[in-house]
C-alpha cells in the first residue's frame, strides 16, 4: 500500500507565519539603522578606518527622520538637475555680460587713443 507524502507548506504560507512582503512594510514603516566601524591598527597606528552607516526605510520614513538629500541630487531628482542647469545658465549669463561690458570699456578706451594720438602732430 502506498501513502501519498505529503510536501511542506511554501515559506509564508502556513497560518502564523508572516510572508516577505509583510515583513518589508514593516521595515520600511519603521526603518531600520544598521551602522558599523571598521579599524585596522599596525603597532597601534591607525592606518584604515572605515564607517558604514546603511539607513533602510520608505521615502516617507526618511522625510520624517529629517533625511532627504536624495532632493537635492543631480543624478538622483530631476528638480535637483533642472536647479543646477539654471544656476550654471545664469552663472554664464552673468559672466558673458561682465565680459561684453569689458570688451565695450577696452574699445572705448583704445579709441580714445587712437584719437589722441591723431590730435598730437609729430615733431
Amino acid at each position: 500500500m502506498t501513502t501519498a507524502s505529503r510536501l511542506p507548506d511554501p515559506y509564508g504560507q502556513s497560518g502564523g507565519s508572516a510572508n516577505l512582503a509583510d515583513i518589508l512594510e514593516r521595515v520600511l514603516d519603521k526603518g531600520v539603522v544598521i551602522a558599523g566601524d571598521i579599524r585596522i591598527n599596525l603597532l597601534d597606528i591607525e592606518l584604515l578606518t572605515i564607517k558604514l552607516r546603511l539607513i533602510v526605510a520608505s521615502v516617507d520614513k526618511a522625510r520624517e527622520m529629517g533625511i532627504d538629500w536624495w532632493e537635492d541630487d543631480p543624478s538622483l531628482s530631476s528638480g535637483a538637475r533642472r536647479r543646477e542647469i539654471d544656476r550654471e545658465r545664469s552663472e554664464l549669463a552673468r559672466e558673458n555680460e561682465q565680459l561684453q561690458a569689458r570688451i565695450a570699456e577696452l574699445e572705448t578706451g583704445s579709441g580714445r587713443g587712437r584719437r589722441a594720438r591723431e590730435e598730437v602732430p609729430d615733431e
